[in-house]
C-alpha cells in the first residue's frame, strides 16, 4: 500500500494515505489528495488560481484511471468549476464516455451538483498574466485580446516553455492491491484557448493497470501525447522490463522525438509490487511517497535522463 505524487502533491498526500489506512480505495485516495491541491491558491499550475490562458481564462484538465477495471474518465478545457478530478471521476463512473471537454465538461459538472466558481483567478495572479502580456502588447492590445484574430502569434510571444507548465500527479495502491492514477492541471500558462495537454489524455499523461503498474507525467504534455508516455512505460513492464528499465525506456522515447518544440518532462511510476520511481529530464526535480507505516511522506530526487531542449 503506497501513495506516490509529484512534489506539489505534498499538501494532499497525507489525506490520500489516511484514506487507504481507513479502508478506502485507491480511486478515493487519488481524488482526495488531488482535490486539496486543486483548492490550493498558492499552486499556480493546478485548479483554483492557476495561471490562465492567453485570454485570461482558467481552463482545467484532469484524468483518472482505475487499474482494476481499466476504466477511466477525464475532462479538458473545463471552465467555471473547481474540482476537475472529481468531475473526471464522475465521467468514469456515471457515463459511457471517457472524455468531456469545454462547455460539455462544465455542463456535466453542473448536472453533478458542483457549485460554480465564478472567479478562478485572484487579482495578484491576474496581474502576473497582464504583466507578462505587457512585455509584448500595449494595454489596448490586452483589452481587446478576445477580439483578436492573430492569437497564435501572441501565444508564441507570451510563452515561456519551462516556467509556465505544471501538473499534479498521484498514484495510489490500496490494501487490495488495486492501483489508480490521477492528474490535474490548469495547463500551460498563456496557452491558446482550448489547448489540451497530456493530463486528460489516458495513456499519455497517466495510465494504470493492476497487472503491471502505473505511471503519470508532468512537463510539456505535447511530448507525452506524441510518445504515449504513460502507457508505454506500463507496456514496457508488461513486456518484462523492470520498473527502472521501463522508466529509462519511456524517457528515451521522449528523447527521440523530433520537431521544433521539446522541453522538460517528468514522470512518477510504480510497479505491481508497489516499488516506486521518479524520473526527469533535468536536475533538481523531486517526487514524494508515503506508505501506511510512515508517519509522513519522504521526498526523493528523480533519476535524470537528459533530453536536449529545442524551442522554435
Amino acid at each position: 500500500m503506497i501513495v506516490v505524487a509529484s512534489s506539489n502533491g505534498r499538501i494532499g498526500i497525507q489525506a490520500a494515505t489516511d484514506t487507504i489506512r481507513q479502508g478506502g480505495t485507491a480511486v478515493a485516495a487519488v481524488e482526495v489528495g488531488i482535490r486539496l491541491v486543486e483548492a490550493n491558491p498558492d499552486d499556480h499550475t493546478v485548479g483554483f488560481n492557476g495561471y490562465p490562458n492567453i485570454l485570461g481564462e482558467v481552463e482545467l484538465d484532469a484524468g483518472i484511471m482505475n487499474g482494476r477495471t481499466l476504466e477511466s474518465g477525464a475532462v479538458g478545457a473545463m471552465k467555471g468549476y473547481l474540482h476537475a478530478i472529481t468531475v473526471a471521476r464522475q465521467v468514469m463512473e456515471q457515463l459511457p464516455h471517457v472524455l468531456l471537454v469545454g462547455d460539455g465538461a462544465s455542463r456535466f459538472a453542473a448536472e453533478m451538483g458542483h457549485p460554480p466558481q465564478a472567479e478562478m483567478v485572484l487579482p495578484e495572479t491576474r496581474e502576473v498574466w497582464a504583466n507578462r502580456l505587457r512585455t509584448d502588447m500595449s494595454n489596448s492590445d490586452i483589452e481587446q485580446i478576445a477580439e483578436r484574430t492573430d492569437l497564435a502569434r501572441w501565444v508564441q510571444l507570451a510563452t515561456d516553455p519551462e516556467r509556465t507548465k505544471g501538473t499534479v500527479n498521484f498514484i495510489a495502491q490500496d490494501k487490495d492491491g488495486n492501483i489508480c492514477t490521477g492528474v490535474s492541471t490548469s495547463g500551460w500558462a498563456w496557452k491558446y484557448p482550448g489547448r489540451l495537454g497530456d493530463s486528460p489524455i489516458i495513456g499519455a499523461g497517466n495510465y494504470a493497470d493492476n497487472r503491471y503498474g502505473a505511471a503519470a507525467c508532468t512537463g510539456m504534455g505535447e511530448m507525452a501525447i506524441r510518445a504515449c508516455t504513460a502507457h508505454s512505460l506500463v507496456f514496457y513492464m508488461k513486456m518484462g522490463l523492470s520498473l527502472a528499465e521501463a522508466c529509462q525506456r519511456a524517457m528515451a522515447d521522449l528523447r527521440d522525438l523530433a520537431g521544433r518544440f521539446i522541453s522538460v518532462m517528468n514522470l512518477v511510476a510504480i510497479d505491481k509490487e508497489g516499488n516506486h520511481a521518479g524520473y526527469s529530464s533535468v536536475d533538481g526535480r523531486t517526487y514524494i511517497y508515503q506508505t501506511l507505516n510512515m508517519p509522513d511522506y519522504e521526498e526523493l530526487p528523480r533519476t535524470v535522463v537528459p533530453i536536449p531542449p529545442r524551442w522554435g
